[in-house]
């Protein structure tokens, strides 16, 4: 699958199984395929979900006008295929953007439909007028000779002496954009696990904060076209199975941490007492970026940019603040009953925060 299709695939996710964070791999990182649209995958396994969950009443609409399940499926899972186009909106590698798994995580197989908050159904929480444009508020990207490219060409070789160290480990793990793997990923900063199994509506609410941020984070890549730093060497990276389709993809800004600072402002508003831990996680969560090999330096500090701009443009949606309040009360009931997070999981993170490579 193409980079862009395969990040938003991981951001929106599949079923709950599947579920990928898969923020609508529009913003495919280096993980994403450009054939599929971010906003055409969700809106289909939205459709595909809420069809499932009202299969009595599609049979019984069947025995009335004749129609076969088999047909009305058909027609359901295929509809929606307009939307941004997936190129244009990801930060994904070939392989990542064929993620149409991001909108996997519309597929968490939660139950019914009803049961989720309206923007679950795969809508973007923005209308193409209202979107921040990132090639008009980011600075272009270092020129090659620059004091700004030299930093950048530091904190990459300095960083290919961690392979192989715990921090290594986490910067991998961080790299797996399914809602399940990235709240995880944010734990340990909450203070409880909080399994996407058991939150439908912060599901719901990443989804389509994917379904937004995506497009505009693949518009910057597009738009600059800056090369990887591991391209032309031999140097490690982190997920070596996803080299050659994350070299296709532009590294600035970067997607990853665009969705992962985004994720951590969202949810410093739904928890604000473990605010500086989440704040820490989401730091971390774009440094892991660098360690894995596959963006400069300038690429994650300005995806932290990108994802409080989105998250701005987002609170003037009011279909956004409901959503919030819901995952809210979510999380609110959520954490009384949670275990607590892997002790030396949460170690690890810690000494992460501690050795910054910036």
């Amino acid at each position: 699958m193409p980079m862009r299709q395969t990040l938003l695939a991981s951001v929106l996710g599949g079923g709950l199984g599947a579920a990928v964070l898969m923020l609508p791999l529009a913003f495919s990182c280096p993980l994403a395929t450009a054939s599929a649209a971010p906003l055409q995958i969700a809106q289909a396994q939205a459709q595909a979900q809420a069809q499932a969950q009202s299969q009595p009443q599609i049979a019984a609409q069947q025995q009335q006008t004749g129609q076969s399940a088999q047909s009305q499926t058909h027609t359901q899972t295929e509809a929606p295929t307009q939307g941004p186009p997936v190129s244009s909106t990801t930060v994904q590698t070939p392989k990542q953007a064929a993620r149409g798994q991001a909108n996997s995580a519309g597929q968490d197989g939660h139950g019914a439909a009803h049961s989720q908050p309206q923007a679950s159904r795969g809508s973007p929480y923005l209308t193409p007028d209202m979107q921040p444009d990132p090639t008009q508020y980011l600075p272009p990207p270092p020129q090659p000779g620059s004091l700004r490219h030299q930093t950048d060409d530091k904190a990459f070789a300095v960083t290919r002496g961690w392979k192989n160290d715990a921090r290594w480990a986490l910067a991998t793990s961080d790299a797996k954009l399914h809602i399940p793997d990235l709240l995880n990923s944010f734990s340990c900063a909450a203070g409880f696990v909080i399994d996407a199994a058991k939150a439908p509506h912060l599901v719901a609410l990443l989804r389509n904060m994917g379904n937004t941020e995506v497009p505009d984070m693949w518009k910057g890549k597009d738009y600059w076209r800056r090369t990887r730093p591991f391209v032309g060497t031999d140097n490690a990276i982190c997920t070596e199975e996803d080299r050659e389709d994350i070299a296709k993809t532009g590294a600035y800004p970067s997607g990853h941490t665009m969705l992962g600072w985004s994720l951590a402002l969202v949810l410093t508003e739904l928890l604000p007492d473990r605010s500086t831990a989440i704040l820490q996680r989401g730091r971390v969560f774009g440094e892991s970026r660098i360690v894995c090999g596959v963006h400069w330096e300038s690429d994650v500090q300005e995806g932290y940019l990108a994802g409080a701009a989105e998250v701005a443009a987002m609170h003037g949606s009011a279909a956004f603040r409901a959503d919030m309040d819901a995952a809210r009360a979510e999380l609110a009931a959520l954490r009384t009953t949670a275990p607590k997070p892997d002790a030396k999981q949460c170690e690890i993170e810690h000494e992460a925060a501690i050795h910054s490579p910036l």
